[in-house]
């Protein structure tokens, strides 16, 4: 026999048997660090919180234990509970003074001068339409003031500042019913929809809107039927969320009349008080978009009654914002307007001529960029904000 074959093959299967028990050897574990002192004596009683993990900032979680559980559970946001709806346009008054300053002291320096002639009336009445007031009533203002003055003859500051703001209250019409209508009805809760063209602010007037109700003690949920855009449903939730109003919605592009008529529904089921219905921001151009708008209010009023329409307009478009106006009125019945951005216009007589085009009245005023920046719109605090003409007279917000 070969011996030197024999050793080589000995040689083999000892390298064999070495390298098999090598890899078989079990792992040698690591002996864990020693817990927290609080830990060691409490954690048998659940009391103790395990240190956070160093790369997610998160705590073990000790079986059984409650509290625990409530430390990790989400944040849930702190609700607001907003001012309510009384006095907010008194509050916000020197802002709207400061927009109306040009409109209301060139008219009070115009008609205070000492010689009223027709070119000076003509300067008065070219005043009140720059200001979006309209043809129409301008001329009626005019009229009117031509003859109080000629009956009066001398005319004192304040008897000027008196005739005009007279005159201003009856073109606005302080008779006009101007609440929103948020009552519930014997088991259905009041429907308000809110329509309008894109960028007139429309889904925030929503949320700010149920603001206001929440502010004045109504219970809200809202309905995102805006459903050609996510990020509009997205919006709404975070107003929802701030005042503890919940939110029905659905994926973009769903049948915005199903999502408006869960939206009542939810409200039914819940004893809401109000249901604020967000439609999409439809071009007055598109006839089918509009048709489809008109669906809508049919569709939810299969559930309950729709109490108000409000047409969202934006207070520096003029009178691209009034066509789009008229052509709204004539699919969903408006039953008020809403009058956004009007700080920043010196145009207020929008107000006015809105009011006249449709026959329905002004009902809220948006005054600024803030959460609370929605108000009741009040005749007398407006007219008496124009005639201020400037913060030093306006009071403090």
């Amino acid at each position: 026999m070969d011996y030197t074959i024999f050793a080589v093959i000995i040689f083999v299967v000892a390298l064999l048997v070495v390298g098999g028990a090598f890899l078989i050897r079990p792992r040698r574990t690591e002996t864990p660090p020693e817990p927290p002192a609080g830990e060691r004596e409490g954690g048998a009683a659940g009391t103790a919180t395990a240190e956070p993990d160093e790369e997610t900032g998160e705590r073990e979680r000790a079986p059984g234990t409650a509290a625990l559980a409530e430390a990790e559970a989400p944040a849930v946001p702190e609700i607001e509970t907003p001012p309510p709806s009384a006095g907010r346009l008194v509050r916000l008054r020197a802002r709207l003074a400061r927009s109306q300053n040009a409109f209301g002291q060139g008219l009070l320096s115009l008609l205070s001068a000492d010689k009223l002639d027709e070119s000076a009336w003509e300067e008065i009445e070219d005043t009140l339409i720059t200001a979006d007031v309209g043809v129409t009533s301008a001329a009626q203002i005019v009229d009117s003031l031509r003859t109080k003055v000629k009956v009066l003859g001398s005319r004192t500051p304040e008897e000027v500042r008196g005739l005009l703001r007279e005159e201003l209250l009856a073109q606005i019409d302080t008779d006009q019913d101007r609440a929103v209508h948020t009552e519930p009805h014997p088991g259905a809760p009041a429907v308000v929809m809110v329509v309008g063209v894109n960028g007139t602010g429309k889904t925030t007037t929503t949320g700010k809107l149920a603001r206001v109700l929440v502010g004045d003690g109504r219970s809200v949920v809202l309905g995102a039927a805006d459903t050609f855009r996510a990020a509009a449903a997205d919006q709404l939730e975070t107003w929802g969320s701030r005042v503890g109003a919940p939110v029905v919605r659905r994926d973009e592009g769903a049948d915005p009349a199903s999502v408006a008529f869960e939206a009542v529904a939810r409200g039914v089921d819940d004893g809401a008080d109000t249901v604020i219905v967000d439609t999409a921001g439809r071009l007055h151009t598109k006839t089918g978009l509009m048709d489809e708008l008109g669906k809508v209010k049919r569709v939810i009023e299969k559930k309950s009654r729709v109490d108000d329409v409000l047409l969202v307009l934006d207070a520096t478009t003029g009178q691209n914002g009034l066509r789009q106006a008229r052509v709204f009125a004539e699919v969903v019945n408006i039953s008020g307007i809403v009058l956004t951005k009007l700080d920043g216009t010196a145009k207020g007589g929008i107000v006015i001529q809105v009011q006249r085009e449709l026959g329905v009245p002004v009902k809220l005023v948006g005054l600024g960029e803030g959460p609370d920046d929605l108000a009741p719109f009040d005749p007398e605090a407006f007219v008496d904000a124009i005639l201020e003409g400037g913060p030093e007279g306006a009071g403090t917000e």
